[in-house]
C-alpha cells in the first residue's frame, strides 16, 4: 500500500471506532443499564421494601399477599408494597444488577451460596413501617428500624470484607451505591400523637430526624461506603388515604406537606454538613421527591397518568377507605394510576418514572449531583 494513504486508514479505522463506540453506548442507553455499579445497598421503609417483613414473626406491616404483586413476575406477592417493582428493584435494574434480595431471606441454614453472591451485588435492608427513630413500631416488632438496618448491613460488610479482603472489598464498596429512603413514618408519628407534639415543634422534631439519619449515615460511611443516594420525603399530605379524609373535594392535607417541607430542608443542610465534614471521601444525590410528586400531581398527563389522587387498590372513597388487602378492587390499568394504595404507595410505573428523573440529566430535582452525575464521578 502507498505510504500516502496511511494516514487516511489510521482516520477510516478511528472513525469505525468511534460509529462502535456510539452503537455501544446508544445500546447501553436503549437498554436503560448504567455498568459503573458494582452492588446496590438499600435502606428503608416500604417505599423499597423487598420483603424484609415476611420474616418478622408478629408483624402485621406485610405486604405478602394479594393484590399486592399482581404485576410481578409469576403475579407472586413477595413482601413489596406495590403492584410489582419498588423504585429500588428499578435501579438495581438500570445498572444491569439483580434485585437485592431481603437481607433476612439471607439468615440461616442452607443460605450460605445465595449470601455470598448476594454480599457483592447488593441487599435490601429496608422494612415496611421503619422510620429514623426506633418507635414503638420497633419495641412491638413490627418493623426493623434504621439503626437496626445499619446493624444488618455491618454483618453484611464484614462478610464481604471476608470475601474480597480488606483492600479489594475498600474498592467495591467505593463504587457501589448506598440508597436511603426513610423518613415518612416518623412524620406519621408526629401527625398521629399529640404526646409528640406538645414536647417538641415541628421544627424541632424534624431537627432531630435529620440528626440521628446524620448518626446511621456515618456508621454507614465509616465502613467504606462513598457514594450516597437520598431521597426526599414526598408530599404526605397528597396521598389518597390522607385526601379522602380532608372534606368533599378531597384536598391535600397542607399542614403535612409543611412538616415535610420542614424535614427535607433540615435533610438538605444536614447532608451538606455532612459532605463538608467527610470532603472528597463522601459523594451524594439528594432527590427531592416532594418536587417531583408535585410536578407529576399537577401535570399527570405529561408523565402518563390518568388519576394521582385515588389508589389503585382499596375501596371506598378515592379506594382509599380499606388497604390493599385480598377482599379490596384493583385498577385495571396500573400504568395509568400514580399511587397503588391508600398509603401512597407508588405503583411500579410511577416508581420506574420516579428513578427516571433521578437519572435524567435536568437537575431541578437532583443536587448537588443527579443519580448519573453521581456514579459517573
Amino acid at each position: 500500500m502507498p505510504t500516502n494513504n496511511i494516514p487516511f486508514l489510521r482516520m477510516f479505522l478511528i472513525f469505525l471506532g468511534l460509529l462502535w463506540f456510539d452503537s455501544f453506548t446508544g445500546l447501553e442507553a436503549a437498554t436503560g443499564k448504567l455498568a459503573s455499579v458494582p452492588g446496590l445497598y438499600v435502606f428503608g421503609d416500604s417505599l423499597v421494601d423487598a420483603g424484609n417483613n415476611n420474616y418478622l414473626a408478629i408483624s402485621i406491616s406485610k405486604a405478602n399477599y394479594p393484590h399486592n404483586g399482581v404485576d410481578f413476575p409469576n403475579k407472586k406477592a413477595t413482601g413489596r408494597f406495590c403492584n410489582g417493582k419498588n423504585a429500588a428493584d428499578a435501579i438495581a435494574e438500570k445498572f444491569g444488577l439483580p434485585l437485592p434480595p431481603p437481607y433476612l431471606s439471607l439468615k440461616g441454614p442452607f443460605k450460605e451460596e445465595k449470601k455470598k453472591s448476594a454480599v457483592m451485588t447488593g441487599v435490601n435492608f429496608a422494612s415496611g413501617g421503619a422510620g429514623i427513630f426506633n418507635s414503638s413500631d420497633h419495641k412491638l416488632g413490627q418493623a426493623i428500624p434504621l439503626s437496626h438496618q445499619v446493624n444488618h448491613w455491618l454483618s453484611i460488610h464484614q462478610e464481604l470484607t471476608s470475601q474480597l479482603g480488606p483492600a479489594e472489598a475498600q474498592n467495591h464498596l467505593s463504587k457501589s451505591l448506598f440508597a436511603v429512603v426513610i423518613g415518612s413514618n416518623d412524620l406519621f408519628d408526629y401527625f398521629g400523637s399529640l404526646k409528640l407534639r406538645q414536647e417538641t415543634n415541628p421544627q424541632q422534631y424534624t431537627q432531630s430526624m435529620a440528626d440521628e439519619l446524620k448518626k446511621q449515615l456515618k456508621r454507614i460511611h465509616d465502613t467504606g461506603a462513598r457514594r450516597f443516594l437520598l431521597i426526599g420525603v414526598a408530599e404526605i399530605g397528597c396521598i389518597p388515604g390522607k385526601r379522602a379524609k380532608n372534606s368533599t373535594l378531597h384536598e391535600c392535607d397542607e399542614k403535612a406537606n409543611t412538616w415535610c417541607s420542614l424535614y427535607n430542608e433540615a435533610l438538605v443542610k444536614m447532608l451538606q454538613q455532612l459532605k463538608q465534614e467527610m470532603q472528597s471521601s463522601m459523594t451524594y444525590s439528594y432527590f427531592d421527591n416532594f418536587k417531583s410528586l408535585h410536578d407529576i400531581i399537577s401535570n399527570p398527563a405529561r408523565y402518563g397518568f390518568t388519576d394521582v389522587t385515588s389508589a389503585c387498590c382499596g375501596n371506598g372513597k378515592l379506594n382509599a377507605d380499606i388497604p390493599c388487602l385480598p377482599i379490596a378492587r384493583y385498577c385495571s390499568d396500573r400504568t395509568k394510576y400514580l399511587f397503588w394504595d391508600r398509603y401512597g404507595h407508588p405503583t411500579e410505573a410511577a416508581a420506574r418514572t420516579l428513578v427516571d428523573l433521578m437519572l435524567s440529566d435536568d437537575s431541578q430535582y437532583s443536587s448537588p449531583l443527579t443519580l448519573a452525575q453521581l456514579i459517573s464521578s
